[in-house]
């Protein structure tokens, strides 16, 4: 049995996302308060005794041009990978949302490793299909992680799972003065500032401030703010979300001056810290690139989070259940052009700036 969750159905729902290891912050209706330009949509699958025991949440938002709505379900759905039964009644529910809603497109990009065939074969039997997105970061989501399973070990036990040359930078730091501090709305404008500084130089467009601050509002004591200080100065930050029994590292920035300090080592590990504290299984570093070739542009900030100790990860990447092939070919021709233009205005605004 499907349903549609309600208002009064939201506290149940979030205790069904934060207990299940498939949960997932951005499958949260905290998370849905930090998409204002979408509109929150959640379907629970129930057992024999009313429990919920499958679930998917999408954003919904008409898109330019087309005057059509998409679809989106972040990282889900969230159930049991190999439960065939459940898998199908969400779908289900869900293209009959879709209809409702006069969805062009049911979006999805699963929290499920490549590897297990079965799960992207069930999508394939319920007409999704999957789309190439790269290798890079051409998706909404990464494709591509990097995970490092805690399972209940000590923070003695985790970092000696570290490259010995990471565990040294972390005591550089240490050793430099640099000083790690939790941080509320106030040092949001600087975080912001040396996240555009990083965007520049490692040519990725980054948030405004009002995006970070709205953050930390919506989801609370699950998103923290953690700034490195050299002397009194910031010259790192990153962003952190701890929902159920995981915590993600979601942005980072750091300035083009003091890098020698290794403020990020030390910003990393305060946020792994952060995850045991809380006896999390997974500390997820998010993105990286599946070409892992050393002449990658990219291929820095895989060697920097593979020296953490923990496994890369692919996904099994985006897959679309098209329900109106003509609208969907417009919509997707003119994002790829709305990115590409988005992207070179930013730079040019930033760099003036």
């Amino acid at each position: 049995m499907t349903e549609l969750v309600t208002k009064d159905m939201i506290a149940e729902y979030e205790a069904f996302l934060e207990s299940h290891p498939e949960g997932h912050f951005a499958q949260s209706s905290l998370w849905a308060k930090q998409k204002p330009a979408w509109r929150w949509k959640a379907i629970v699958c129930r057992d024999e005794k009313g429990q919920i025991k499958g679930a998917i949440s999408f954003l919904i938002r008409r898109m330019p041009i087309v005057r059509r709505n998409m679809m989106y379900a972040c990282r889900g759905p969230v159930c049991a990978l190999d439960d065939k039964a459940t898998f199908a009644e969400l779908m289900e529910a869900s293209k009959a949302l879709a209809k409702e809603e006069k969805a062009y497109v049911i979006k999805i990009d699963p929290d499920v490793p490549s590897s297990n065939a079965s799960f992207a074969s069930m999508l394939e039997e319920q007409g999704f299909r999957t789309r190439d997105t790269g290798k890079n970061f051409e998706a909404i989501q990464p494709k591509y992680v990097f995970r490092l399973y805690l399972n209940g070990r000590s923070e003695e036990e985790v970092m000696a799972g570290f490259h010995q040359k990471w565990r040294y930078n972390i005591r550089v730091a240490v050793k430099k003065g640099v000083e790690i501090r939790l941080c509320g709305k106030e040092m949001v404008p600087e975080f912001a500032r040396i996240m555009i500084e990083t965007g520049l130089r490692d040519n990725f467009a980054t948030r405004p401030p009002e995006y970070f601050s709205a953050m930390l509002d919506n989801l609370g004591d699950k998103c923290r703010l953690y700034m490195a200080f050299h002397e009194g100065k910031p010259i790192a930050g990153t962003l952190a979300i701890l929902y159920g029994d995981k915590v993600w590292y979601l942005y980072g920035a750091s300035s083009n001056e003091h890098r020698n300090l290794m403020p990020n080592y030390l910003l990393q590990w305060s946020m792994m810290q952060w995850a045991i504290e809380n006896n999390c299984r997974v500390y997820d570093f998010r993105g990286v690139s599946g070409d892992i070739s050393e002449d990658n542009p990219h291929y820095g900030l895989y060697r920097f989070k593979k020296g953490f100790g923990g496994d890369f990860t692919e996904f099994v990447g985006e897959y679309d259940f098209v329900q109106n092939k003509m609208v969907y070919y417009i919509a997707e021709k003119g994002s790829l052009l709305y990115k590409s233009l988005a992207a070179k205005l930013y730079r040019i605004k930033n760099r003036k700036g």
